[in-house]
């Protein structure tokens, strides 16, 4: 009788949190605009965080109940932006093209070695020990954190270097955001225009001794430019591409190739 009763028992108890449930998703039921679903399903599902948003689910939401941008998603481009226009009757808008670009070019016999490296093959795990093998604490480890981190397969490395495959690259910022050592730079309207492949902010009589393509903060880049769009800042030239007319006279002058154009 006691087994019998408590079956009874646990089986009402259960029966009373089914209704109880089943009313509740009733009652508090909160209507969802469908049209998060239709903008959810125009963006690639990349889910890079890109758009500033914590996924594309989170992004189609924003754009739905709060009035978001519809040109944010950097991974599907102008193709995403005008699908997602449709659906919201709204226009577009301009869709920057945004690309990474690798502030280094520390391959082996350039940039000198402190040590030999044998541990983990992380950028992540070397850059906690003394800053990594290379005697740049600022460059490439050359490890792949980025290769890994990339869903486009956009990142590889090359001679010790990380190398973005700008046809691939969506600028996500995936591969940036791994990087230890902050090489990867996420920049928009670069194409012909010079990259700054250094991210060392040593002064220049050190970085030599580190580096054989290193920026030594001479100063000439940012003398020569015609549009005023290169300043050296902490002993390193930057560029911005806003400003930048892609003339190539920086590139010219830089003493250490440390400026080129790809």
């Amino acid at each position: 009788m006691s087994i019998a009763m408590a079956i009874a028992i646990v089986s009402v108890v259960g029966l009373l949190g089914a209704i109880i449930l089943v009313l509740a998703a009733k009652f508090m039921h909160v209507e969802e605009d469908p049209r998060i679903g239709q903008v959810n399903g125009c963006l690639p599902g990349a889910n890079c965080g890109a758009c500033g948003y914590a996924g594309c689910a989170d992004y189609a939401k924003a754009i739905v109940e709060s009035g978001a941008p519809v040109n944010k998603c950097v991974p599907g481009g102008a193709k995403a932006a005008e699908d997602v226009a449709a659906v919201m009757g709204v226009e577009a808008g301009a869709t920057a093209v945004v690309k990474a670009i690798v502030g280094c070019q520390g391959r082996p016999g350039v940039c000198t070695q402190k040590f030999d490296y044998k541990g983990v093959a992380s950028c992540a795990a070397a850059a906690s020990l003394f800053g990594g093998g290379k005697a740049c604490v600022h460059g490439c480890l050359g490890l792949g954190d980025c290769v890994k981190a990339c869903p486009f397969d956009a990142m590889h490395i090359v001679d010790g270097v990380a190398c973005v495959n700008v046809a691939k690259c969506t600028g996500c910022g995936a591969c940036a955001a791994v990087c230890p050592h902050g090489v990867i730079e996420i920049c928009s309207n670069t194409e012909n225009k010079p990259k700054v492949l250094c991210n060392n902010t040593e002064k220049g009589a050190l970085v030599m001794k580190e580096c054989q393509t290193g920026c030594i903060g001479c100063m000439k880049c940012q003398k020569t430019c015609p549009s005023e769009a290169i300043k050296v800042t902490n002993n390193l030239a930057h560029i911005d591409y806003d400003k930048c007319t892609g003339c190539g006279a920086c590139v010219e002058v830089c003493p250490k190739h440390v400026i080129v154009k790809a």
